[in-house]
Order: C-alpha cells, then structure tokens, then sequence
C-alpha cells in the first residue's frame, strides 16, 4: 500500500499484524482505512499462517517475529515515521517489536497476553500426548474472507509456541515507550481482559490511551467498529508523529 508524502515532507508507515491462526484478511479493513489516510501499510503473512495446521504445527515463535520485523524493515526503508500495529497476538508481537525497535507510536486490537484455559500452563507437557484441539468458537465472527487455509483444529504445538511468545512479550514491556493506543472489546472469547490490564500496567509507556469496544467481538477489525479503529487510529498516528521530532527508541 503506497506511500503519500505529507505536507511536512514526511512519510508515515505502519507494520500490522494478524492474529494466530489468522491471515491478513482478518485485519484487512484496519489496513486499507490506514491506506486511505495516506499510510503505507506493510501487512506479512506470518510463517504457517493462510495454509494447514500442519505447516502451524512446525512453526516457532521467533518464526513469526523475525517476519514482522522483517515487515517493519521495509516500512522504514520507505518511510520516515514508522508506527506498529497488532490484533490479537499480532499485538503481542506488536509490542515486542517496538521494546526492541524504533516506532513512533503502537496500537493494538484485542492483544494476546494470557489465556481462558487453565490448562495451557500445562501446554509444554499436554502437547506431547494430545497433537490437537478444537478452535475457541466465536459465534459472531464474521465470515472468512479469501482463501484462509485449512485451520479447522488447533495443533496444541503451535499453542505452546503462543504461550511462549506471551511470556517474551510480557518481560518486553517495560521497555516498551512509544505512545500506545489499546482497543478491548467488551465480550471477547478468544482473549481475557486480564491482558490489556497487564499490558496497560506494565508498559514503560507514559502515553497512554484506552477505547473500549461495545459492539464487537474478538475480531473486531471486522466487527461493527472497525471504522472506529481506524479513524482513532489515524488520529492517534497523526498526533504522534506531529509531537515527536524522531520515533521513540526501545531498549
């Protein structure tokens, strides 16, 4: 998605990140609005995402990283102003990018930081005599859209690479000090509000901003807000890039 010169002179782009076992189409209209607001928007596909369980069941978490800064390496060769982005455990990975990176401002949708299931305290363990599980059904999840791959069941591996990817995200945190935008939908069965309520108190962030979301679900970059997303999205973008001189620098 092509970048607009602003009349400043500078060139905003974003890195976005898709959830766990999701493709780009699942934030595909927080992109396009972004795009539409003159942001270049760099979308990957992470590593056994969009095919089988099977190509998600050999992954590794760090996998899914290095393609998203990977992603932000692009946006910068390009842009002047570089800002990162996440729904679900796209927003985990999100954050680490930016403890790690320099980025002028985050947002996150939903982020991943913790589980309902008890039992995944025990993923390390359960993986090595269960291959699989259901998905977590969520009943006012809109339609796929294109081709998302077969990921009818869940493959417990790649769960254990989640929690991993967690728990890395969540050391991360303090380090993180760019500006932070979190959205959180009100019922969400796939993510606990426990997880923006860590994120919010660990972050090393001292700006900022929290939209709470009453008409959507899980994902809700394809919910009944997403034009809400996007516009405070822009918005909260402008304002970053307009207060700093240069992107903030993570450890």
């Amino acid at each position: 998605m092509g970048t607009r010169e602003r009349n400043s002179g500078q060139r905003w782009g974003v890195a976005m990140c898709h959830g766990f076992s999701g493709t780009r189409s699942s934030v595909a209209p927080w992109a396009q609005g972004l795009a539409a607001h003159g942001f270049d928007v760099e979308l990957p596909l992470l590593p056994g995402h969009g095919t089988d369980w099977r190509d998600l069941e050999r992954r590794r978490w760090r996998e899914w990283t290095e393609a998203f800064e990977d992603a932000y390496a692009r946006v910068a060769a390009r842009n002047d102003v570089v800002f990162v982005a996440g729904l679900s455990m796209g927003g985990a990975i999100a954050l680490l990018t930016a403890s790690r990176l320099p980025v002028a401002g985050i947002a996150v949708v939903n982020p991943g930081l913790d589980f309902y299931d008890w039992r995944v305290r025990y993923i390390s363990a359960v993986r090595l005599v269960m291959r699989t599980a259901l998905p977590i059904d969520e009943p006012s999840a809109p339609d796929p859209v294109g081709d998302e791959g077969d990921y009818s069941i869940t493959p417990l591996a790649a769960v254990h690479e989640l929690k991993r990817l967690f728990r890395a995200a969540d050391r991360a945190l303090p380090r993180v000090t760019a500006p932070l935008l979190v959205f959180k939908s009100d019922v969400d069965p796939v993510v606990p509000p426990s997880s923006a309520r860590r994120i919010l108190r660990r972050v090393g962030s001292s700006d900022l901003d929290f939209v709470p979301l009453h008409s959507s679900s899980h994902v809700a970059t394809r919910d009944a807000e997403a034009p809400l997303i996007v516009r405070r999205t822009a918005e909260f973008f402008a304002r970053c890039a307009a207060s700093a001189e240069s992107p903030t620098v993570g450890a």
